[in-house]
């Protein structure tokens, strides 16, 4: 079980360990000043974006009926393999939701010390009912099929590649750095922003102690679900690219079938230390020389203020211990994509910050090719050319 900070409640970093294969992953919220009606309403939102899927879906595709059946009988006859597939698409998207509804099915045990779905202290003319539906925006239920494509990468066969290229240079540079140990249970890692809990869990199943950490509720949702319900390979299948209605090449791409999770996420072995905590990284994460190792992919970029981010990074690491990343610099809130306050440097900058922190620089590369949540069958990928580091907080 986790404390109010997000780690665990006898010590930041308990020897005594839990079985996995009999005890949920359990996630909780750090307790900080925050107005319960608000984080509420936010919940209730995310939860009407997974329910909107199917509907948003069915609009998509009747926009493209009506239209079709505007057009002259000529084009219309021309058209027909065209409508067979919008029937298609239709049927994927209503196999999607019953997927979707697995996810959401059991919300009021997402987080072990609250539980949003019940109202406390909280007057009966703002109060919520999770029983309802409101739809929401097109655009808003659209991150329902970006967490699709993250379960792609995460936790099915398709997404291997991705995952090889991402997450193998860390878990090799981690095994490397911590060989000498022979208890690896006694090493801590933490990974921020660990999504749906992939990085995380192959690093407990190497021994390790591994704390995930993820901000964004969606990926909680469904990684509750694929950590806690999926108790066994290939048992659900989805069609994670039916709303993708462009650079196809076949009709059959948008309609590819994939199963998942593609290996068991209960198959842990007994004593296994593997968490996942909820909340803001630099919030919850403020107890120095407190973790062995940070490992981070395709996060630092998500940082308003990346400084923020490795002044952290910097804190919570123990004397000698390394903090491990690979990925990009997108960032995320970045004026040309929202509303928000950012600082968008260059890698150089980056590096530079890093070392006058204090960090050591002990491997470097750039350059290096990879991918985020791509389509293998599509028209368009986008490679990125990643940043790989490992640094050293030096013991003296």
């Amino acid at each position: 079980m986790m404390d109010s900070n997000g780690v665990n409640s006898d010590d930041s970093h308990s020897d005594s360990h839990t079985d996995q294969r009999q005890e949920s992953i359990c996630q909780k919220l750090p307790t900080v000043e925050v107005d319960e009606q608000q984080e509420r309403q936010h919940f209730y939102h995310i939860v009407n974006c997974f329910r909107s899927y199917k509907l948003n879906g069915f609009c998509r595709v009747s926009k493209a009926y009506h239209y079709l059946n505007s057009l002259n009988d000529r084009h219309k006859q021309m058209l027909t393999t065209y409508k067979t597939h919008l029937e298609n698409i239709s049927k994927c998207i209503e196999h999607n939701f019953t997927i979707i509804e697995l996810i959401i099915e059991d919300i009021s045990s997402l987080f072990e010390n609250i539980d949003y779905t019940t109202a406390s202290n909280v007057t009966h003319e703002d109060n919520i009912d999770f029983k309802t539906f409101k739809r929401q925006p097109a655009l808003d239920s659209d991150k329902v099929n970006s967490v699709f494509k993250q379960l792609v990468r995460e936790w099915t066969d398709e997404g291997y590649n991705e995952r090889r290229t991402c997450f193998e240079p860390i878990l090799n540079e981690i095994e490397e750095y911590f060989n000498y140990n022979d208890d690896r249970s006694s090493v801590h890692v933490l990974v921020p922003g660990a999504g749906l809990g992939r990085l995380p869990f192959e690093i407990a199943k190497r021994g390790f102690t591994c704390q995930g950490n993820e901000y964004s509720l969606f990926m909680l949702i469904t990684s509750n679900f694929i950590l806690n319900k999926c108790k066994d390979k290939y048992i659900h299948t989805f069609y994670p690219w039916a709303q993708h209605f462009t650079n196809n090449v076949r009709s059959a791409d948008q309609l590819t079938a994939v199963r998942f999770p593609d290996i068991n996420p209960s198959d842990l072995t007994p004593n296994t230390d593997f968490s996942m905590a909820a909340g803001n990284f630099t919030e919850i994460y403020t107890e120095a020389n407190s973790w062995d190792c940070v490992a981070t992919t395709f996060f630092i970029d998500t940082a308003s203020n990346v400084v923020e981010y490795i002044d952290t990074i910097w804190k919570i690491l123990k004397p000698g211990s390394i903090w491990v990343n690979i990925g990009p610099l997108l960032w995320h809130n970045s004026a040309e994509f929202s509303d928000n306050d950012s600082l968008e440097p260059s890698y150089e900058i980056i590096r530079e910050i890093i070392v006058e922190i204090g960090f050591e620089m002990i491997k470097e590369m750039t350059n290096v090719s990879s991918y985020y949540t791509q389509n293998p069958h599509s028209m368009l990928a986008y490679e990125y050319r990643s940043v790989f580091f490992v640094c050293k907080k030096p013991i003296s």
